[in-house]
């Protein structure tokens, strides 16, 4: 069991950025890949990005490519998204999530292949 815990959201303007940071509890961080999803209200939670278990992989979604970049810190037990001219459009609850995997280099984009999530921070982009 690993327990998740995002922090870094808050109310920014267009072009802005933020850092979210995901801490992880446990020892074995290094055992999980991991990826970050949004959610904004009435939509479905969409994936935003996702790093192997020893970074040497990673991937993101197009609308986020050359904006958002994931990357983690194994001996600080953390996952970090950097965000970079955030848009409107942006806005939405960001959540970390974990899956459990024996390879070094899995990644994946689909939501329900991830075993533990945290509780999400808010992050409100305004024009």
């Amino acid at each position: 069991q690993v327990q998740l815990v995002e922090s870094g959201g808050g109310s920014v303007q267009a072009g802005d950025s933020l850092r979210l940071s995901c801490a992880a509890s446990g020892r074995t961080f290094s055992n999980y890949a991991m990826g970050w999803f949004r959610q904004a209200p009435g939509k479905e939670r969409t994936f935003v990005a996702a790093i192997s278990r020893n970074g040497g992989s990673a991937a993101s979604e197009d609308s986020v490519k050359g904006r958002f970049t994931i990357s983690r810190d194994n001996a600080k037990n953390t996952v970090y998204l950097q965000m970079n001219s955030l848009k409107p459009e942006d806005t939405a609850v960001y959540y970390c999530a974990a899956m459990i995997t024996f390879s070094l280099t899995r990644i994946t984009s689909i939501h329900h292949e991830y075993d533990y999530w945290g509780q999400g921070t808010q992050v409100t982009v305004s024009s």
